[in-house]
């Protein structure tokens, strides 16, 4: 029985289709930890088809960010959206509400910060916010993603562009939220102008370098790239790094965060 399963699963993995947990369950000892943010969901749909072919687990953060058909990506329209990927076993965490940029600490002055949201009413401008303020934004749209999901997220965020500093790290984790970031070889490169990196190059790049235990960052949807990425490199991606022997886990399983979020129920 064994070794009929092992054949069928050596079928899958030529086909591109190897369950995840089928992996998990083995001797998969080369997880990655595949992350979306929040983008202007354009390409969300195709996402959550080729995740769920692909029977992959990934983790979302989620702002409220403008869309292509209007309004953003945690408002009503997009709730059964939601509420399916939690069906599905995926987890989600803030990338703050109003995709708030983190631009300088305000020097001289105590956990105050330059911030520049890019949604929301006062996109592009520029305010200082205390480490409540920005807390609260963070917590906004924790609270929203637990709202449209009715999954509780993780107690995580990831701050827009990955743009920190210790300070703003401190106060996240004083009102109880890890940053994620992403590995060097992790960032996909979805951002990126399209003229001067192909899906195809992104794909080999991404084959040829990421290790085990990398956590991967795209987007479900970027505004300023012309040749989308996910229809084109997302599933071959996943396939291809399964074939090298990767699995693919959420963050809930990554042991940089295991401890801080058993601890913060």
């Amino acid at each position: 029985m064994r070794g009929a399963r092992s054949a069928a699963a050596l079928v899958l993995l030529a086909a591109g289709v190897v369950p995840t947990g089928a992996l998990a369950q083995g001797s998969c000892t080369k997880p990655v930890y595949l992350s979306f943010d929040t983008g202007h969901m354009g390409v969300a749909p195709l996402v959550a088809e080729v995740l769920k072919r692909q029977e992959v687990r990934v983790t979302f953060f989620g702002a409220a960010e403008r869309t292509l058909t209007g309004g953003d990506s945690l408002d009503n329209q997009w709730a059964s959206w939601w509420k399916a990927r939690a069906a599905e076993g995926h987890e989600f965490a803030s990338h703050t509400y109003d995709h708030a940029y983190w631009r300088g600490d305000v020097k001289g002055i105590a956990s105050r910060f330059r911030i520049e949201p890019s949604a929301g009413a006062f996109a592009g401008r520029q305010f200082t916010w205390d480490a409540e303020q920005y807390c609260a934004n963070i917590t906004k749209a924790s609270e929203r993603l637990l709202h449209v999901t009715g999954k509780k997220p993780l107690p995580l965020f990831r701050a827009p562009g990955g743009k920190t500093s210790p300070k703003l790290l401190a106060a996240a984790k004083a009102c109880g939220y890890a940053h994620v970031g992403w590995a060097p070889a992790g960032f996909l490169g979805d951002e990126l102008p399209s003229e001067k990196f192909s899906n195809e190059k992104l794909l080999q790049q991404a084959l040829d370098n990421i290790q085990p235990g990398d956590i991967l960052v795209a987007h479900l949807g970027i505004w300023s790239r012309k040749d989308p990425w996910a229809p084109a490199v997302l599933e071959p991606l996943i396939v291809g790094l399964k074939a090298k022997g990767f699995c693919f886990e959420t963050l809930r399983q990554h042991p940089a965060y295991r401890e801080w979020i058993a601890s913060h129920p």
